[in-house]
């Protein structure tokens, strides 16, 4: 069993995204089989939840092994997280947040697996969170595209727009919003493409947004990506993984410099 306590106003659904790995992959049947009890009342529709309020999840020892993420390494000062696709930053936030102190870095989508670092002091988070800011930290992402883009090889620049309405971004050669430059690097051609992708500048939904513009998204991405391909392959979730996370890490953390951190996720149809 599972016991959380809300600390705002929010639905069911979106509390246990954002709270419990383990039960957004089942909550469906937990419902279903009424596994799940808001203070001690079993429930079985996407309730809303108030402040306070008190939840519990009933799982079974299979539901609860699948934690959602593994830690790839761990000191004193920072925590290296593999999330798997299809769970939000968040729950591995609050995972970690049980076992003790922890700081929120940065964000990974929900839908895209791969590598989170998280602080477990205030000076370590001082220092990531600055790390981030000045550019001293280096991704790349491995990527399933429809189709091949070419070149082969291009550093892409664009302007980037958020909607709030819908959500989304939109991506322009139009100087409006953002400037972003993505980096791509065609690994294996093909009716899927694998590429590296570098990220110059670190927006949202950057890389899924910007291959799409350019005519390849990712494949499987249901937000800017071509649904009547994965609608074929029945492909549901985008193929994008933050592969390699390099930290040159500085006071602190000058320990880290350097060091490169690689995720067991990679991105197959």
């Amino acid at each position: 069993m599972k016991k959380f306590t809300v600390t705002e106003d929010t639905r069911l659904s979106a509390f246990t995204d954002d709270t419990c790995a383990q039960a957004s992959f089942c909550l469906r049947t937990l419902l279903k089989n009424r596994d799940v009890r808001v203070n001690g009342v079993r429930v079985c529709t996407d309730v809303p939840l108030r402040r306070g309020d008190e939840v519990c999840y009933y799982l079974t020892p299979a539901q609860e092994a699948r934690r959602g993420f593994s830690v790839l390494y761990e000191d004193e000062n920072v925590i290296v997280a593999d999330k798997e696709s299809g769970v939000n930053a968040a729950a591995v936030f609050s995972a970690l947040a049980q076992e003790g102190q922890t700081f929120f870095i940065h964000r990974l989508d929900r839908n895209t697996a791969g590598l989170m670092i998280f602080a477990k002091t205030a000076a370590a988070e001082e220092e990531l969170l600055a790390a981030f800011r000045e550019r001293r930290v280096r991704k790349v992402y491995l990527a399933l595209l429809v189709g091949t883009p070419s070149p082969a090889h291009a550093v892409l620049t664009a302007y980037l727009r958020k909607d709030a309405a819908s959500s989304t971004v939109r991506v322009s050669d139009r100087p409006v919003g953002d400037m972003i430059v993505t980096e791509y690097e065609v690994l294996v051609p093909g009716e899927t493409a694998l590429v590296k992708v570098k990220l110059h500048t670190g927006k949202t939904h950057q890389i899924r947004a910007h291959l799409a513009y350019i005519g390849h998204p990712v494949a499987g991405d249901e937000k800017y990506g071509d649904r009547a391909f994965n609608r074929a392959r029945h492909v549901t979730r985008q193929r994008l993984v933050a592969k390699e996370l390099t930290l040159a890490g500085e006071g602190v953390l000058s320990y880290l410099a350097g060091r490169t951190f690689v995720s067991n996720f990679f991105p197959k149809l």
